[in-house]
C-alpha cells in the first residue's frame, strides 16, 4: 500500500529531515513511528500525504507515486488518507456533529448522507450522546474522538495519527490507542507517530524507529528502544 524507496528529505547543509528510508506498510497493518522529537516521524507522514516532497526517492501510496503529483492531484490522493493532530484542529464554533459533518459538506456530500453518516461515525466513537457539544464542552478525550471520527467519515484506507496522545491525561490515552487498534481491526491502515515508550512497549505492534532522519530499527512487534 505504502512504499518509501531511498528517501530523503534535505532542507539545507545544516538540516536532514529523512535521509535514505527505505520501508513498505501492508493493507491493514498497524505501525507505529518512533524517536526524539526531529527524529523525522512528522516528516514521513508529510510526504505521504504530499505537503512534503522528497529531496530524492520515490513515495508510493497505492497507485500514486506521490513525488511526482501535481498540485490539483493531491486532493484525489487525500481522499484515501484521513489525519488525527495531536492539538484536535476542531472548529470551535460549530457542534462535534458539525465538525465531522463538515468533513463531508466540502466533498460535496448531498444532506441526506450527511445526517445518516455523522451519528454512524460518532457512536462508533463514543460520542453518541455529545453530538451537539461544542469543543469548550469537551474533555481532551472526548475532542480526539471528535477529530478521528472527522477523520474516518470518509472511510479512508490510512489513518494517520500524529502524537494523538500528546495533550491527554493517561487514561484518556489509552482509550484513544484502544479506539485506534478497534479502527486497524475494522480494516483500516492505521499510521502513528509517537514518541510515546509506555504506548509502544504495549501496542505489540510493527514498530518503525528513526534516529536522526535514519531508518535504525524495524521490527514485526517492536519496543521503544533509543540509545
Amino acid at each position: 500500500m505504502i512504499a518509501f524507496q531511498n528517501v530523503s528529505k534535505i532542507y539545507n547543509s545544516h538540516s536532514a529531515a529523512l535521509e535514505d528510508a527505505t520501508f513498505k506498510v501492508m493493507p491493514n497493518e498497524f505501525v507505529s513511528f518512533v524517536g526524539r522529537s526531529g527524529a523525522g516521524k512528522s516528516t514521513i507522514l508529510k510526504l505521504i500525504i504530499g505537503e512534503e516532497r522528497p529531496s530524492r526517492g520515490r513515495v508510493i501510496f497505492g497507485s500514486y507515486e506521490v513525488n511526482k503529483l501535481k498540485m490539483g492531484d493531491l486532493p484525489g490522493l487525500r481522499r484515501h488518507i484521513g489525519i488525527v493532530f495531536q492539538d484536535f484542529k476542531l472548529l470551535p464554533n460549530k457542534s462535534a456533529y458539525e465538525n465531522v459533518a463538515f468533513a463531508l459538506e466540502v466533498a460535496g456530500y448531498p444532506q441526506s448522507d450527511i445526517e445518516e453518516l455523522v451519528p454512524q461515525a460518532l457512536e462508533v466513537v463514543g460520542l453518541k450522546n455529545q453530538m451537539k457539544n461544542f469543543p469548550n464542552e469537551l474533555s481532551g478525550g472526548e475532542k480526539q474522538r471528535t477529530a478521528i471520527a472527522r477523520a474516518m467519515i470518509h472511510r479512508p484506507d490510512v489513518l494517520m495519527a500524529d502524537e494523538p496522545t500528546g495533550n491527554l491525561d493517561p487514561f484518556n490515552k489509552w482509550e484513544i490507542i484502544k479506539l485506534l487498534i478497534k479502527i486497524n481491526e475494522l480494516g483500516t491502515t492505521v499510521l502513528l507517530a509517537t514518541h510515546d515508550k509506555e504506548i509502544i512497549n504495549n501496542l505489540g505492534k510493527r514498530v518503525i524507529t528513526l534516529d536522526n532522519g535514519r531508518v535504525i530499527r524495524d521490527e514485526e512487534r517492536g519496543k521503544f528502544i533509543l540509545v
